[in-house]
């Protein structure tokens, strides 16, 4: 059961060295589980007319190798386990000769649109992803905790290029907002990104950071996201 497709990375998709920028990893990677999930007939629409939604409240991806532009890669992914309302699904990147470039861990919660509160995928639903044994990587905890020693940095307004298709932040933007608090010329080679509660337009987001950890934060001092940068 594992899904994959074969791309290039593109112009669109670099940094100014040529590398593919650490954000587009997680882009990449969302549209793999969603190709999947339209694929096999359980995607957008039919969530959006079961009035549910797959939320996901935890990353960690571990980077081996950037590709740079024009890399022919393979990006894959597959469900490892599902417990109530919760789903588990691993993530990969590839080259042309088979090497983990990056392998990634998440955890994905089923909301319920018109109540907010989870629920459990069916049986059949949960048949057609499968379950394949989880990769082998340092599975690190989806807590993180946020050092005492946090300094505020200028607050961010959402606006609509935040946005997905559910109408909140997309978990792409929080780690490309997280990143330009830090002051770090160098690319991260490791991400934990714990989703704590959604963020909308005209949201602001105050952030808080030592230098490595960045806490998402609203007017209220209430978590929308942590992200733990190591590099």
């Amino acid at each position: 059961m594992i899904y994959s497709f074969d791309t290039r990375i593109r112009f669109s998709e670099i940094d100014e060295n040529g590398f593919l920028r650490f954000d587009n990893f997680i882009n990449y990677f969302q549209d793999c589980s969603t190709f999947q999930s339209e694929d096999l007939g359980i995607g957008v629409e039919y969530l959006r007319k079961m009035e549910r939604v797959w939320v996901v409240s935890f990353w960690q991806v571990d980077i081996n190798k950037y590709p740079r532009l024009g890399d022919k890669v393979t990006v894959g992914t597959f469900a490892y386990d599902f417990k109530s309302f919760l789903g588990y699904r691993n993530f990969f990147m590839q080259d042309e000769n088979g090497e983990y470039l990056a392998k990634a861990n998440s955890i994905w919660a089923l909301l319920d649109t018109k109540t907010g509160r989870p629920c459990k995928a069916s049986a059949e639903e949960m048949a057609l992803y499968g379950i394949e044994e989880r990769l082998d990587m340092d599975y690190k905890p989806r807590k993180i905790t946020i050092p005492d020693d946090v300094v505020p940095m200028e607050p961010i307004e959402v606006k609509e290029h935040h946005l997905d298709v559910n109408h909140h932040v997309n978990n792409g933007q929080y780690i490309t907002i997280a990143a330009s608090c830090i002051n770090e010329e160098k690319r991260p080679t490791s991400v934990r990104v714990e989703y704590r509660n959604q963020a909308r337009l005209k949201d602001v987001l105050y952030p808080y950071t030592d230098g490595r950890v960045v806490d998402l934060r609203s007017a209220e001092g209430t978590s929308y996201c942590v992200v733990d940068l190591m590099y």
